[in-house]
Formats: structure tokens, C-alpha cells, sequence
């Protein structure tokens, strides 16, 4: 018979994915009681469903490829992927979808772990409905975070809910490769997964509506990878959308996709990789004057601002500030110490990058595309600049002019841009394209983040012969323009 109980503490955190994890780790080491509710596993998206399970199915391919082109080692490459291997990594990287180690820091912790579907009742209380069909009243003394990240968006194609489509969810744990892919969208789960799968043995059509692949990203960065992507065999075609899909044959065992400009497709599945919707549809927010189904506004503090009082927090993906989880986590620690400040009775410091402001979420959000060739970027774009009417100086160099590059790989073809405020004489975006470019991110973050002065970066001397030699030749070539 199902039962009902109540507990209080001080602050009562709705997911207990990373973001979630890192807001009651930071509350729980400042001396507040802390809950975290799960109606899943805990570890979240990332552990299970992208980042962990993504970049394991592309490490194997990304390695290969430079390994191909290696003297001395392109013979022993040659040969295709060992695919259950690549699997069975994966599915290691995965937990094999069990969250034992997860549970097990969370107790670690110090924070009380309640399963179960979590849902507002009114100001600081969540009503949990359990697995058993057990209810479970919590009440915050101070604060609840909602940290419920987002999901797939499908398209609203007619008949999509009989085409068994995938999402990111499907295409980071299928456990053999489809003889044929169709990838419907141009962001970085498409590009990817078109990556990973076409590496694995899949006969990828990649469709994008527009005129490149990840528009988000410097021009030259998609139109890289769109070159390697055909190189490898891969049908990247631009400037069609889907108008109508079918499941066909024995026992709707294939795909018929229907394109705008009248072409005709059969695959084995179809991926939709058309954007992320917040998961806030179920989780009571009517109950506190906001409407189910809807991105959760914050400012600078992850203070929900459309609810008074102060004691509302969505942090991650749920509150559309970056939806990256280490974006993400960050968002966490700036909230956690905003929600144990205002515990204290203290006042909040939120100035720009003061410890309780996510000033990075508009300054300075870094982003990793695992592709071939991999793009690291932080900051402005040309295109952000030019809409946010910046004045810029652009700045590029081929990175295959590196020694340290042609060490790594001696076809190496790559390429770097960073924008300086031509006011402020700081770096304000870096883009990098180009095998093992990802290393590259955090130093150009730094650079945006302490807006060091660009006559400061000629004293940061980079090591002979790596990659990061490229900041020197970025400065070079600005001084000779």
C-alpha cells in the first residue's frame, strides 16, 4: 500500500545529473543539508546518453586517423575498426547504464539521494513520487535548484511517432551500426555521430537545411569537416529538409525518407539531431506561476526571476544560458555559492566575473566538436561579433605551417583565428581547427576570462615543437599586418 512521508532540509536539488551533483556538492561542503531527486540514473544525460558514451565511440576514430598518417605506423591502420571492441568500450565508458559509482559518491558526499519523479508543490517543496508509488515530501529550509537539463526536440513531422526515430539517446548506445544512416540535422550531435557511425561501418547520409555544417561555428571550421566527411564516404548535402518519413518493408524494417527537393532515401534508421527541449514539462512549475514546457529564465546568480522570494534556482541546460555540461557545472558552483551565501545572510557579490555571477555564460563559453578535424572555440565568432557590433580585429594562421603540427602528423592541415577587442586590446574569441586542436581551449580561455592584454601574450612562451607554438605565430602575424 502506497505510503507518504516528509523530510526537510536546507536545500532540495530536482536531477542529479553533473550540474545537479555539483550544486549539492557545493552546498553540502558549505554545512547545508542537501537532497538530490532522481527519476532516472544518477550521472544524468552526459554519463550515459552524450558526452561519455560520444566521445568513446570517437576516440577510436579520431586516433585511426591520425595514426593513418603517421610514418611507421599508416600500415598497421589500414584495416577497419574492430567494431565490437569499439562497442564494448563504450558500453565500459557508459557504466553499462548502471549508476552504482555515481550512487555510491553521492553517499560519499554526504547527500541524501531520493528516486523518483520530483515535481514543485508551492514555494520550497517538492512532492516525490517513487518507483514503489510511495510519496515523498520534501520542504527547503532555503532553496530548491532545479537541474533537470534538456532532451531531444523531434521535428513535427506527420507519422513521426511510428518511425521509431532515433535521437542522441539511441545513436551513443545502439549496439551494432546500421547498414544505413540518415543524420537529419548540422549541429554537433549530427556532425559527430556522422563521424563516429561512417567510421564504423554505416553508409551515412548526413542532410543539413542550410548552406554548411555547424553554423554556430566559424565558416571555414564546417566547411573542414564537410570536406573530410565526404572523404571518408559520407553524403553531406545541404539545403534539403525531410517532408515526409515512413517505416517500410518487412516488419518496418527500413526508412523511407521523403526530401524538399523531391529526392528519395532508404536507410536502416534515421537520427534527428534538430535541437534540445527543456525537461520541465512534468515538474509542477504551474504550481509556482510559471508555465510547464518552458526554458527557465535566470539572471546572473541562476536566480529563477520570474518567481519572488529568491529561493528558486535552474541550473544547466534546463535555463538555456549554454547548454554544455561543463558550462553547466560551472553554472553549479557559481549557484551553489549564491544559494550558501544567501543562507548566511550575506550579501551577494555580482559584479562581472564576481564569485557569485556565471559571467562566463556570455563571455566565454568554450565548446569542443570531436569531429575530423576536431574545432575548439571560445567566445566571440566573426558572425557574434559583427550582430553584437564589436569592433574586432581578426587574426588567422595555418596551423600546418607548425613544426609541432608536422610532428603530430605530417599532412597536418588546420586552422586558428582569434579576435581582439581593438579597444580593449584583449581576447575576446579563438577558434581552432585541426587535429588534437581541443588542447589548445583552455589557454585561450584563460586569455578571454583574465583578459590579458594581448602585449602580455608575448611572454607566454610556448614549448618547441607543439601546437601551442600557434599562439606565437597568431601574434606574429598580426604584428607584420
Amino acid at each position: 500500500m502506497p505510503t507518504e512521508n516528509t523530510r526537510s532540509y536546507d536545500v532540495i536539488v530536482i536531477g542529479a545529473g553533473p550540474v545537479g551533483e555539483n550544486v549539492a556538492d557545493r552546498t553540502t561542503a558549505a554545512g547545508l543539508s542537501t537532497v538530490i531527486v532522481e527519476s532516472e540514473l544518477a550521472g544524468g544525460e552526459c554519463s550515459y546518453w552524450a558526452c561519455e558514451p560520444s566521445k568513446a565511440l570517437l576516440r577510436p576514430v579520431l586516433l585511426r586517423a591520425d595514426a593513418a598518417h603517421v610514418p611507421g605506423l599508416d600500415p598497421a591502420v589500414k584495416g577497419p575498426l574492430d567494431v565490437e571492441a569499439v562497442l564494448a568500450h563504450r558500453n565500459r565508458m557508459s557504466a553499462d547504464w548502471k549508476d552504482d559509482g555515481q550512487v555510491e559518491w553521492i553517499k560519499s558526499a554526504g547527500i541524501d539521494l531520493v528516486r523518483g519523479h520530483g515535481r514543485l508543490t508551492g514555494e520550497r517543496e517538492v512532492s516525490v513520487t517513487t518507483p514503489a508509488g510511495d510519496t515523498v515530501r520534501l520542504r527547503a529550509r532555503h532553496a530548491v535548484a532545479v537541474c533537470t537539463g534538456s532532451s531531444a526536440a523531434l521535428p513535427a513531422l506527420p507519422g513521426i511517432e511510428k518511425l521509431r526515430p532515433w535521437t542522441s539517446r539511441e545513436a551513443t548506445s545502439a549496439q551494432r551500426p546500421p547498414q544505413r544512416l540518415v543524420i537529419v540535422g548540422a549541429g554537433v550531435v549530427g556532425v559527430e555521430m556522422a563521424t563516429a557511425w561512417q567510421a564504423l561501418g554505416s553508409r551515412v547520409t548526413l542532410l543539413a537545411r542550410g548552406d554548411g555544417l555547424l553554423p554556430r561555428t566559424e565558416p571555414f571550421a564546417g566547411e573542414m569537416v564537410t570536406e573530410r566527411l565526404r572523404e571518408a564516404g559520407a553524403d553531406v548535402r545541404f539545403n534539403v529538409s525531410v517532408v515526409g518519413a515512413e517505416r517500410v518493408g518487412e516488419g518496418g524494417n527500413e526508412v523511407r525518407v521523403t526530401l524538399s527537393d523531391g529526392g528519395v532515401i532508404t536507410a536502416d534508421e534515421i537520427l534527428f539531431a534538430t535541437g534540445r527541449a527543456p525537461r520541465s514539462q512534468d515538474i509542477g512549475l504551474d504550481t509556482v506561476g510559471l508555465n510547464p514546457g518552458d526554458w527557465l529564465a535566470t539572471d546572473d546568480s541562476l536566480t529563477v526571476t520570474a518567481v519572488p522570494g529568491n529561493w528558486l534556482y535552474a541550473v544547466g541546460d534546463v535555463n538555456r544560458r549554454a547548454l554544455f555540461t561543463h558550462q553547466g557545472k560551472y553554472q553549479a558552483r557559481v549557484a551553489g555559492a549564491v544559494i550558501a551565501a544567501r543562507a548566511r545572510g550575506e550579501r551577494l557579490d555580482t559584479g562581472r566575473w564576481a564569485p557569485h555571477s556565471s559571467t562566463a555564460d556570455v563571455e566565454a563559453v568554450p565548446g569542443v566538436v570531436f569531429t575530423d578535424p576536431e574545432i575548439a572555440s571560445v567566445g566571440l565568432t566573426v558572425r557574434e561579433a559583427e550582430r553584437t557590433g564589436r569592433d574586432v580585429e581578426v587574426v588567422d594562421y595555418e596551423i600546418g605551417h607548425l613544426a609541432g603540427a608536422v610532428q603530430y602528423r605530417p599532412d597536418y592541415r588546420g586552422r586558428a583565428r582569434i579576435l581582439i577587442d581593438r579597444d580593449r586590446q584583449v581576447v575576446v574569441g579563438a577558434t581552432f581547427v585541426g587535429p588534437g586542436v581541443a588542447e589548445l581551449l583552455y589557454s585561450a580561455t584563460v586569455a578571454i576570462t583574465g583578459e590579458v592584454p594581448v602585449e602580455r601574450l608575448w611572454h607566454a612562451v610556448p614549448a618547441f615543437p607543439t601546437i601551442s607554438e600557434v599562439w606565437l605565430r597568431l601574434l606574429e602575424t598580426r604584428r607584420d599586418s
